[in-house]
């Protein structure tokens, strides 16, 4: 049997129908929405990433089959096969081809948990000691999840306390029309100021009248209620 009608039937295995009506919704497949015309077979992540493990020896051609789904949970499976052959891959020009194909695959990673759960874990760490000027390319993209990438890429330097390319690149996105932008971005500052929450701060305090108020709210969650307060009236 070809391998890729192998992983569409294991994980046919564990879809549900409710769950993939649920999803249809949730993701906003709806016509004018973001999600528009993906399709979901309603399978969750934990056996997404069950499948993708039972299949991490999966060739590089046969992955990007995968990833090629018209089938949302196919092309998660897909790409965190590629996450898992990247951090396996030891010489630097395959990881460079790995890297390589996530972004030419970037028409395929769009919708925001594809991007969230594996864009830090091959751009963040490909790029973690290496020139990261693309991020700022990205983020100038008139592409929703191609700007997101740019942004959610940031957590892996972010992790250990490498701050500086996520507040340069909430800078940029600042005023970005899109709600998924104001989320990813406050999620990164939220994180960011879990290590220098000074830094935070002083970006807050100079921003907070200005930005969008679901980034604010992102960024500020986890300060006590007063200091919240505080920003979100702007009296800082």
């Amino acid at each position: 049997m070809e391998v890729i009608i192998e992983i569409h039937k294991r994980l046919r295995q564990f879809a549900s129908l409710k769950r993939a009506q649920l999803n249809q919704s949730f993701f906003k497949t709806g016509k004018g929405e973001y999600g528009y015309g993906d399709i979901f077979l309603g399978i969750t992540m934990p056996d997404c990433r069950k499948v993708a493990k039972e299949y991490k020896d999966l060739s590089l051609a046969e992955t990007k089959r995968v990833i090629r789904s018209k089938y949302h949970e196919e092309r998660m499976a897909g790409l965190i096969i590629l996450v898992q052959k990247y951090e396996k891959a030891s010489a630097d020009k395959e990881r460079e081809r790995l890297y390589k194909t996530y972004v030419d695959h970037f028409n395929y990673i769009n919708n925001w948990d594809l991007v969230d759960v594996t864009c830090p874990r091959i751009v963040g760490q490909h790029l973690e000691n290496r020139n990261r000027k693309i991020l700022y390319q990205w983020a100038k993209s008139e592409r929703l999840w191609t700007k997101r990438v740019a942004i959610i890429s940031t957590l892996w330097f972010v992790k250990d306390g490498d701050l500086d390319d996520a507040f340069k690149l909430a800078q940029v996105l600042l005023h970005d029309e899109h709600d998924l932008i104001h989320k990813a971005v406050g999620w990164v500052l939220r994180e960011a100021g879990k290590k220098e929450v000074k830094r935070l701060e002083a970006f807050l305090k100079k921003h907070c009248k200005t930005m969008p108020r679901t980034m604010l709210r992102y960024a500020i969650e986890k300060f006590p209620e007063r200091k919240r307060q505080m920003y979100l009236k702007g009296k800082v």
